[in-house]
């Protein structure tokens, strides 16, 4: 469709946003024959999931200071009298990195649209709890957290007492939704996991810090059905697509490839984008809504669907973003004999491991190390994910965070951090609302785990627009664009 005709078409939806779940709904509306045009006020993808490359980052910080952005604050970059940078092009340094179990909902829906092709999934290798020297003469260290029966055998870092407590949890925990499982944590759901273990379990402080890890909780205190559920997700995850990982994550810069991915998908099924162009005003008809647009073209449609940028309720986190200059191959060992060569590890520095003004940190710190082979940054280097909740000392516990972790990464030379990006990001609305043809979705989640609860938005929205008439099982379900082999029908 030529650009210039934009104004003479009825569209059947304008996407505004191309967040994940905006891009979604243009991934399941590209073989519906619908009119849409997506548009997007930023001229990058992803939205609140964008990646950066240093320039692109020092510019979105330069705007934060000057406008309101949403769901961001607080930003700042610090580049350390060091040398070792590149060029900024060769980094892509995800805003909101979040990692994939095999068994997601998400990666369903990628197979079944056939946009799983377009995206290079890596494998998430070990996570790691970060145990702070106890006096002067000792190093900080970093003990990988056992997540098989193998590993739990043939680990030296717990006692023998505590291995046995291990795996009674990890045998309730595949069947913990059998009817006697259920009856047993039942009476704990809404309450914090932490509580259930220690009542049930009788587990001892380091092994419930082991455990609360593999949800990734922020605040530590994630509810006993919330995270009973993680992690049987994560163990029955472990093998799904190959040996020795549980959880995936996209090469160039996490989510916001899927995003990019799903619109051009959308592009290829007769969409029309536009970067850089968003709503400047409306008015509501009977059965359309006009809108002008800030590239000065009038649009019709019969439905407005655009990303929800107001803060929630929940509380927001911090997040630094740092690259150093050494490729920590220590953290990116394959366990497993024949697992592929991870790009990506966890580390948690438990609540009480940091201090800050001479407070301890009553929230776990989360790590995600990505290597170079994520395309986030050049060949000899990594970048580390750090984030935590945030609070009036939640810049400073990073800080601090960082300064601690690196002696432990690699004991012979301690890596250098080449540049920080410090940033705060609130909680959007949890809930999609429905204003006569507008529609507002979600703000993204906080969640360093893909929440497949948050792909239901999408999924309403795309019924939305295509109709009650439509079964909801063809629901990014698509036959394959190339040519079929009648050999395969043999």
């Amino acid at each position: 469709m030529a650009m210039g005709s934009i104004g003479d078409t009825l569209w059947d939806v304008v996407i505004c946003g191309t967040g994940l779940q905006q891009s979604l709904l243009a991934l399941s509306l590209s073989r519906s024959g619908k009119n849409i045009l997506h548009i997007d006020p930023n001229d990058y993808y992803g939205g609140a999931e964008a990646a950066f490359s240093l320039q692109e980052a020092e510019s979105w910080v330069d705007r934060l200071a000057t406008e309101d952005k949403g769901l961001f604050r607080s930003a700042s970059i610090t580049k350390p009298d060091v040398a070792g940078l590149s060029f900024p092009r060769a980094y892509s340094l995800a805003l909101a990195p979040q990692l994939i179990h095999a068994r997601s909902e998400l990666l369903s829906q990628l197979v079944s649209s056939r946009a799983y092709r377009q995206v290079e999934f890596l494998a998430v290798g070990s996570f790691y709890i970060f145990k702070a020297p106890i006096g002067p003469e000792q190093q900080p260290s970093l003990v990988r957290i056992p997540s098989t029966r193998e590993d739990v055998f043939s680990t030296t870092d717990i006692s023998a007492k505590a291995k046995r407590g291990l795996m009674k949890f990890l045998r309730f925990l595949l069947d913990y939704d059998s009817p006697e499982q259920r009856d047993a944590w039942k009476p704990f759901a809404d309450i914090p996991l932490v509580d259930f273990l220690q009542e049930y379990f009788k587990m001892d402080t380091e092994l419930k810090t082991y455990i609360i890890t593999l949800t990734l909780s922020l605040d530590g205190r994630i509810s006993t059905k919330d995270g009973l559920f993680i992690i049987h997700r994560h163990l029955t995850s472990m093998g799904h697509f190959g040996p020795g990982f549980a959880a995936l994550y996209p090469k160039w810069g996490g989510i916001s490839e899927i995003a990019q991915v799903a619109c051009r998908a959308g592009a290829v099924g007769g969409a029309v984008y536009m970067l850089g162009t968003g709503v400047k005003s409306m008015a509501t008809a009977a059965d359309e809504i006009e809108l002008e647009l800030t590239s000065g073209d009038k649009v019709k449609t019969k439905l407005l669907v655009r990303g929800n940028e107001s803060v929630g309720d929940e509380q927001s986190i911090s997040r630094l973003v740092a690259v150093v200059g050494s490729p920590l191959k220590s953290l990116f060992e394959s366990t497993i004999e024949g697992a592929p060569t991870p790009c990506v590890a966890v580390i948690a520095l438990p609540s009480g491991s940091l201090t800050a003004f001479g407070e301890a940190n009553t929230d776990p710190v989360y790590v995600f190390a990505h290597s170079s082979g994520t395309g986030e940054c050049p060949n000899g280097q990594s970048v580390l994910y750090l984030s935590t909740m945030a609070t009036s000392h939640s810049k400073e516990i990073l800080s601090r965070a960082l300064e601690s972790l690196l002696p432990a990464l690699d004991r012979d030379q301690v890596p250098q951090c080449l540049y920080q990006l410090y940033y705060e990001q609130a909680a959007g609305v949890k809930q999609s609302r429905l204003d006569g043809m507008i529609l507002d979705l979600p703000g993204p989640s906080l969640s360093l785990l893909m929440d497949d609860a948050s792909l239901n938005h999408a999924r309403e929205a795309w019924k939305k627009v295509v109709g009650d008439t439509v079964d909801d099982a063809e629901y990014m379900v698509f036959t394959s664009r190339e040519p079929v082999d009648d050999d395969e029908y043999e």
